[in-house]
């Protein structure tokens, strides 16, 4: 018989409800089997008795048990074989390298995980990574792939399990970039809406906004201001999200009637119009600072500067860097 295995909650994962979890990655193991497991205790969440119900936190510990069928949707490992082009362009993206961390301005388009005819990507990247470190680096969180900028890395495993306590106790400030169809009113604030994943028209999911109180809504909280403008058409914002949801900024931003430039997934009809050629038909959106405290102690900051399109948008568009550093800096 297999033994217990131990899997750590991914940031994709967080809020989702313990029995989806199990549905997602052992499809084999049906709910009445689940059930008794947790009545017996022998499924455990950070070595505590737990119930179908509960949601999920990014860094909490699932036990598993033996008894759990291994045949579901949970893949064997696989072997990827990446580009030497990838490993040389993320070896380029190094922005910040020390002891604990090593942080990428990582490229949009480019995935952070592998899936479904996905073959390049950073995680089949990291043993390529190491830069002489005797641990292989290891994600402690993700960005869309068609989001670009910063991406943290733990180059060993004490500071991974310290990073992702960090990430999951949102101890982690996050500051993005975006432009957004027409200007945000008023010009700065924060959205509250609860966010669930629901059915498209397409057949795939998408994350909506729900009201307070909806079962399947997760807290999700972004912050929001106004850097530019371009008439009214245009906007440069900074986005702060307060919590990790899956699309939040995406979400958050259409819900306010402000979708992302380049937002194929999250944006309405009247925004699929042509930009005249003006700007590329991509995602505009680009993960510009973070801070956060440093396995090593103190507090740690980074910038990514713009890159691909969204350097090329900003230079069209005339905007000046220089005004994007002052977004929340009356909350200072």
């Amino acid at each position: 018989m297999s033994s217990v295995q131990h899997r750590t909650v991914k940031a994709d994962d967080d809020g989702v409800r313990l029995d989806r979890w199990f549905r997602k990655y052992f499809a084999g193991l049906t709910h009445g089997r689940l059930e008794k497991l947790l009545r017996q205790g022998r499924i455990r969440l950070d070595g505590a008795r737990a119930k179908a119900s509960d949601r999920l936190k990014t860094g909490q510990q699932v036990r598993i048990p033996p008894e759990v069928p291994r045949d579901g949707k949970s893949p064997a490992p696989v072997s990827v074989q990446v580009s030497q082009s990838l490993v040389e362009g993320l070896r380029n993206a190094v922005i910040h390298r020390d002891h604990d961390l090593l942080i990428i301005n990582k490229p949009s388009g480019l995935a952070v995980q592998g899936g479904s005819k996905t073959n390049q990507h950073v995680d089949g990247a990291l043993p390529e990574l190491t830069f002489g470190a005797p641990e292989t680096p290891r994600l402690v969180h993700r960005l869309d792939r068609d989001t670009s900028g910063l991406l943290v890395l733990a180059r060993n495993r004490k500071a991974a399990q310290f990073l992702t306590r960090q990430f999951a106790d949102q101890e982690v400030e996050k500051i993005y970039w975006a432009l957004v169809y027409g200007v945000p009113r008023p010009s700065h604030g924060t959205i509250t809406a609860p966010l669930a994943k629901r059915a498209a028209a397409d057949g795939g999911e998408r994350v909506f906004p729900v009201e307070h109180g909806d079962p399947d809504g997760m807290r999700a909280i972004t912050d929001f201001a106004e850097v530019a403008r371009v008439g009214q058409r245009f906007a440069w914002v900074a986005f702060r999200p307060r919590t990790g949801r899956t699309h939040q900024i995406r979400a958050h931003a259409t819900a306010m009637g402000h979708p992302l430039v380049g937002d194929g997934k999250y944006r309405s009809d009247a925004e699929n119009a042509d930009h005249g050629g003006l700007l590329p038909k991509k995602l505009h959106l680009h993960a510009r600072s973070i801070k956060m405290p440093h396995p090593a102690g103190g507090m740690f900051s980074a910038l990514a500067p713009l890159r691909d399109h969204m350097a090329d948008t900003w230079d069209v568009l005339g905007f000046d860097l220089e005004d994007g550093l002052s977004a929340f800096a009356e909350e200072a």
